[in-house]
């Protein structure tokens, strides 16, 4: 990945950030972004690299994605690899399909799929432009085992999946990979924010429900991402890779 192009959106914490610091760590060109500060991604990056930015993103808003795109290019000149990494998750409030506020469920929506989609229709003319590419949509289990009190989010998960798979059969003729992870819940500052009260009690109970029984911590998604980023898997494209102790079996 040395000298490789990234570009990593939702990246102020989490998740997000570890994918920015650990790619600056194998020497390639980070670009990092969010709708919040990344000066704490920032902070961190720079003890690691020079060749990075940290830029203002907002995943919904198209000439937003354009301006991100625009910036990366003018700076690094290819652009390999794109994260779509940001997501509405911890903001959300849990409760029955039938109670989820319907203001809620749109901004779900917006930022999970809308954001997606503007990320990959702003970044794909540089990559069809080189004739490479790997894009890395992150999606989630809720996806596919249906999370109970969460229909909005796991809706929104869902398009992904599919919005990966078609546009895996439009682009590979240009050489362009595209695929989905699915992790499981992640200890993360989101995670906890979304269980509330509950959140110890809820990592437990998911922890117990998987094949491997322990939390999923971030350290644990980075290298399905890294291998999805590289030319080691350069013939696997319209896929999603499960991140979750066995919890699905695909």
């Amino acid at each position: 990945m040395k000298d490789k192009t990234v570009i990593i959106t939702g990246a102020a914490r989490g998740l997000g950030q570890k994918y920015a610091i650990e790619f600056a760590k194998l020497g390639s060109n980070v670009v990092f972004a969010d709708i919040s500060s990344c000066d704490e991604t920032e902070d961190k990056i720079k003890k690691i690299t020079s060749n990075y930015l940290n830029l203002d993103l907002d995943v919904t808003n198209f000439n937003s994605c354009l301006k991100l795109a625009d910036s990366a290019k003018s700076k690094f000149k290819s652009i390999d690899v794109l994260i779509n990494n940001a997501a509405l998750y911890g903001a959300l409030k849990s409760s029955r399909f039938e109670d989820i506020d319907e203001d809620q469920w749109d901004k779900a929506m917006n930022v999970n799929v809308k954001g997606v989609w503007n990320c990959i229709r702003a970044f794909i003319p540089s990559m069809r432009e080189q004739k490479s590419g790997s894009i890395i949509n992150i999606a989630s289990l809720a996806a596919l085992y249906g999370m109970p009190y969460a229909a909005d989010y796991a809706a929104s998960k869902a398009a992904v999946l599919g919005l990966t798979r078609v546009v895996a059969r439009e682009v590979g003729k240009d050489n362009i990979r595209v695929n989905s992870v699915a992790p499981s819940m992640v200890y993360t500052e989101s995670a906890k924010e979304f269980l509330g009260e509950k959140a110890e009690r809820g990592f437990e109970v998911i922890s117990k429900s998987q094949i491997l029984q322990k939390t999923l911590e971030v350290d644990d998604i980075y290298g399905t991402v890294l291998y999805l980023a590289s030319d080691q898997s350069k013939f696997v494209t319209g896929q999603t890779l499960m991140v979750d102790g066995g919890s699905v079996l695909l």
